[in-house]
């Protein structure tokens, strides 16, 4: 990875910290865009010091604000002449409905919209740039999750949010397929991938609904779960290794191909996502 080029969103902290870590070992150099820059900062300088890699930068990313993206992409354009891999990483669960800076549900908006725009926003230099990786994470919670495009954000329904995450990973394996279908031409691979069940943050605010069968589910939860550095190494494998060079639009899991859910092969719920998104975000064709 030595004198690549790498963005990880969300990387301060859990896979996204250990993802760092491993491509900073390896000899990259990273961008760690970050919500909190006061909190991804001591974590840069840790793993500065850790890999011997002085390479490594933190710079501010907001997901949540489609404006702070588009100034986000702004300044990385105006900094780097290429990007050799795009991990798409960052992600949120919400146990009550919030809202993004545009109204969007955080989930949706977080988790898809915000890194849909992203990666819109940078694909000229992606494009200039031979051989350039887009990694989004997904999570095999897309496999039971339903996307109602008549109500993404859920307005008119009763809010899960077990529900809205599961339909955020969904739309991000549509955003796969479909952004790999129109680079086929291109010099860019897109795959998604599941990091397994890993022991972060999201565990504990489900648990923290506080109803005494949650503290005792959580406790279980807590016996199958991951660590985080696990949790990275199909990141890792699909930003670095050879085998998978030319591979796009893809699943994988544990390092593995994998067959997404069968409700990701309609092809015009994907087309149909694209469109909205595109017009959520203010993508002008």
């Amino acid at each position: 990875m030595k004198d690549k080029i790498v963005l990880i969103t969300g990387a301060n902290r859990g896979i996204g910290k250990e993802t760092t870590r491993a491509l900073a070992k390896k000899g990259a150099t990273i961008i760690m865009a970050c919500r909190h820059l006061e909190k991804a900062e001591p974590v840069c300088a840790m793993i500065q010091t850790e890999s011997k890699n002085p390479n490594i930068k933190v710079m501010k990313l907001d997901l949540a604000s489609l404006e702070s993206v588009r100034n986000f992409t702004q300044e990385f354009k105006a900094r780097y002449q290429k990007l050799n891999v795009l991990i798409n990483n960052a992600g949120v669960f919400c146990m009550k409905r919030e809202e993004t800076e545009e109204g969007f549900e955080l989930t949706m908006g977080v988790n898809h919209l915000g890194h849909f725009l992203l990666t819109h926003e940078l694909l000229p230099i992606l494009e200039k740039t031979p051989d350039a990786r887009i990694i989004n994470l997904s999570s095999d919670a897309h496999s039971s999750a339903d996307l109602d495009l008549d109500d993404l954000h859920f307005k008119k329904r009763k809010y899960s949010g077990i529900k809205a995450y599961g339909a955020s990973r969904l739309a991000t394996v549509f955003f796969t397929q479909e952004l790999a279908e129109r680079l086929k031409e291109k010099d860019i691979t897109v795959n998604s991938l599941h990091p397994g069940h890993v022991d972060t943050n999201m565990w504990d605010l489900w648990q923290a609904k506080r109803r005494w069968y949650y503290s005792l589910l959580h406790g279980i939860i807590k016996l199958f779960l991951i660590s985080a550095e696990e949790g990275t190494q199909t990141s890792i494998y699909l930003a670095s290794s050879n085998e998978v060079k030319g591979i796009t639009g893809k699943y994988f899991a544990k390092k593995k191909m994998k067959a997404a859910s069968k409700k990701c092969s309609d092809t015009k719920l994907q087309k149909e996502l694209w469109q909205l998104s595109e017009r959520l975000t203010g993508i002008n064709k």
